[in-house]
Parts: structure tokens; C-alpha cells; sequence
């Protein structure tokens, strides 16, 4: 296949005949040479394989999660790098902030960003599938999306970075639900309706754990999920800060560099 852009330094157009000699008009690289180069690419030995980075498999799920390119475009990596360290530092500021048990899921921007879609599981969702599927389909839209998000980027756009990122986002979900949970034994949270769930029958996890008989054991439950959620940011936070690291090795001053690569 002829490349779009120029291997080396990122010109294009190139020739659309890229047989020799034909070379690129910036930087005078010849392309077949390129291609015949990339062609012959050695295959890894089973020494090179032990010092492979772990589960980095050419199939199954650990290549999937650790995917690395071939090469790196030194700006996205040096973007991830960014967006990296900023997560990182929005982390620390929920974790701050977050207290299951005084109702504060510790970020009012990622609350409003997942509530929407806490109500679309209610009523465009979850509601055909009877009384207590819909109550419990709130709770199942708010994490459904972040992990469709995920399992999307790292199956479809092989993007393991951004699904660490919605895996993130999917921890601050299970926050939001302990939060929830925990209300539930003495409900003192307001909820959209400008009601306690001691003022209304709108309390998600009253009901589910009424109907559970589980409501004396709320509480637990909820801070169990609020450290699991912490949990689950951490490592999606760790995941995508091995991505980089692996990435690093791969640099290339080619912008274009990953989209030459062949997912």
C-alpha cells in the first residue's frame, strides 16, 4: 500500500508511483526503500519475547490493553503526557473532597456530566423490563456509559489510553453509587425532585435495598464501593501511566507517525 504521508517527515503529497526511485520531495527519503524495509521486519525471537513488556501478547486481551504502536507521535505522547498528569491531579483533588458518608461524591463537574445518563437508564433504558429493572437502570445507564466508552476505544479505535481514561470515569461512577447507597439507610441527600428520600418514594437504593432487604446493611455497602471506586481510578490511572512509559521508547518526530500504522 502507498504511503499517504512521508514516513520520515511527514510531507504529502507524495508520488502516487512510489516505486524506486521515487522519493519524497521534502526530504528526499526513497520510499520504496521504506516499505521494503518495513516488509522485512524481523520476527521477535523468543529471547526478545521474555523481555517484552508483560501480557504485550500479539493476541488476547493483554494486547489489547498495552497496545503500543509502532511508532509514536512525539505530540500525542507528549499530550497524553499532559492529560496524564492533570487526571492525576484531579484525582487527588475528588479523593480531597469525596466523603461517602457525608454525601459528597467529590466532583460536581463528573456528577453533572454522569446524571444524565443516570436518568436516561430510568426512562429510556431500563423501563420494559418491569419496576424494579427500571429503578435499578439509573444506576446501570451512569456506569453503562463510561465502560461502553471504554470497551469502544480499546476494541474498535484500539486506544487502550483512552479507555483507561473512561475506566477512570467508571471508578468515579461506583463513587457517585456509594454515595447513593449510603444515603439510603437515613436518606438526607436531596435529590433531583428537591426531595429527601424521607420525604419521597424517589430514592433509587431505598427502594432497591427494601425490596432486597438489605437496607440495614446500606451503609456498609456504600463505603465498600466508595474504596472500591477509589480503587478503580487508581489503577486506571496506573494503566494509562504504563501506556506512556511504554510509548516513550517509540517516539517519532513524524506528527502522522500512528495514523501510518494499521490498527
Amino acid at each position: 500500500m502507498p504511503f499517504t504521508h512521508c514516513p520520515k517527515c511527514g510531507h504529502t503529497p507524495l508520488p502516487p508511483d512510489q516505486s524506486a526511485p521515487a522519493a519524497c520531495p521534502a526530504c528526499g527519503v526513497i520510499l520504496a526503500k521504506v516499505a521494503d524495509a518495513g516488509s522485512r521486519r524481523p520476527v521477535p525471537s523468543d529471547t526478545a519475547m521474555l523481555h517484552a513488556p508483560p501480557f504485550a501478547h500479539e493476541n488476547g486481551l493483554g494486547a489489547l490493553l498495552l497496545r503500543v504502536p509502532e511508532q509514536v507521535s512525539k505530540e500525542n505522547w507528549l499530550a497524553r503526557c499532559f492529560t496524564l498528569a492533570a487526571f492525576t491531579i484531579w484525582t487527588w483533588a475528588i479523593f480531597a473532597s469525596v466523603n461517602v458518608r457525608g454525601g459528597e461524591a467529590g466532583s460536581f463537574i463528573l456528577w453533572a456530566v454522569l446524571t444524565p445518563f443516570h436518568e436516561a437508564g430510568h426512562y429510556l433504558i431500563f423501563r420494559w423490563f418491569g419496576q424494579f429493572i427500571m429503578i435499578l437502570g439509573g444506576t446501570l445507564g451512569q456506569h453503562l456509559m463510561p465502560l461502553t466508552c471504554a470497551v469502544a476505544l480499546l476494541v474498535h479505535r484500539r486506544d487502550p489510553f483512552g479507555a483507561a481514561l473512561f475506566t477512570w470515569l467508571f471508578g468515579f461512577s461506583l463513587i457517585m453509587m456509594a454515595v447513593y447507597m449510603y444515603d439510603a439507610f437515613d436518606p438526607q441527600i436531596m435529590l433531583l425532585d428537591g426531595r429527601t428520600g424521607a420525604d419521597s418514594d424517589g430514592h433509587d437504593w431505598q427502594n432497591i435495598f427494601g425490596d432486597l432487604g438489605l437496607l440495614p446493611r446500606a451503609r456498609g455497602v456504600g463505603v465498600f464501593f466508595g474504596w472500591a471506586g477509589r480503587a478503580v481510578m487508581v489503577v486506571a490511572l496506573a494503566w494509562a501511566g504504563w501506556l506512556v512509559w511504554l510509548q516513550r521508547a517509540r517516539l517519532s518526530a513524524n506528527p502522522f507517525a500512528e495514523d501510518d500504522v494499521n490498527p
